[in-house]
């Protein structure tokens, strides 16, 4: 039977490379998360910003909040960059998750910490100083910062929720937490996928430029606010 010479090379571009799909998969998935974030983002815009008044409302809030507050935005996606130089990085994000959902449940019970935007500006600044230095501090010494992070994020984020009803306000905490872990996680993801298969791509010392510039034009306007 006569063989095409082009069977093999076909059978392989048909088989292809599975890490390769696996992770344009992350990166589509990525995407999706960012896009599927900005429409309760421009929703939550369209209604004047007011307070959520049902669940549903709420927890459209809370995955719109950090899409839309690109300081956030920024800040989670250079933490899972940063994540990605440990062994199970992964689970070091989380921490500034768990820390800016209790800061926000918190700022709704009364505390008051007295902090503006300054402090969300300076948590850039030192990520991205973090992130474009040689030697990178241990595991422990980003999971404290991530917490303090996720702290002074969380805090700035409960503004939109202050005054709702406690529906609406568990449901909004379930969707910061929901849409921060799925930022860090594919931020995380795609930087390993970076480093493993192109190591000479300086995908750190982007992160780094891109956050610390954002940080200073944040701690600017914050300045002159």
């Amino acid at each position: 039977m006569f063989d095409p010479p082009f069977r093999l090379s076909l059978e392989w571009n048909w088989e292809g490379d599975r890490n390769m799909r696996r992770n344009i998969g992350w990166f589509f998935g990525f995407a999706l998360i960012l896009a599927a974030a900005m429409a309760p983002a421009h929703a939550h815009h369209a209604m004047d910003y007011a307070l959520p008044a049902t669940a549903l409302e709420g927890f459209l809030s809370g995955i719109g909040h950090p899409v839309i507050g690109v300081d956030h935005l920024i800040f989670i996606a250079g933490a899972g960059v940063l994540a990605a130089q440990f062994h199970r990085g992964f689970l070091l994000p989380l921490l500034f998750v768990v820390a800016s959902t209790l800061a926000a449940a918190a700022r709704y019970s009364g505390a008051d910490m007295a902090m503006g935007e300054l402090p969300v500006a300076g948590s850039l600044v030192v990520l991205a100083t973090i992130l474009l230095v040689a030697q990178t501090p241990g595991a422990a010494v980003i999971g404290v910062l991530f917490f303090i992070a996720g702290t002074i994020h969380g805090y700035a984020l409960a503004e939109a929720i202050v005054g709702a009803e406690r529906t609406p306000l568990v449901a909004y905490l379930a969707g910061l937490a929901v849409i921060q872990s799925a930022i860090a996680l594919a931020a995380w993801r795609i930087a390993t996928w970076a480093a493993a298969r192109h190591p000479k791509l300086p995908t750190r010392w982007l992160a780094g430029a891109a956050t610390g510039i954002a940080g200073l034009v944040f701690t600017a306007m914050a300045l002159m606010g």
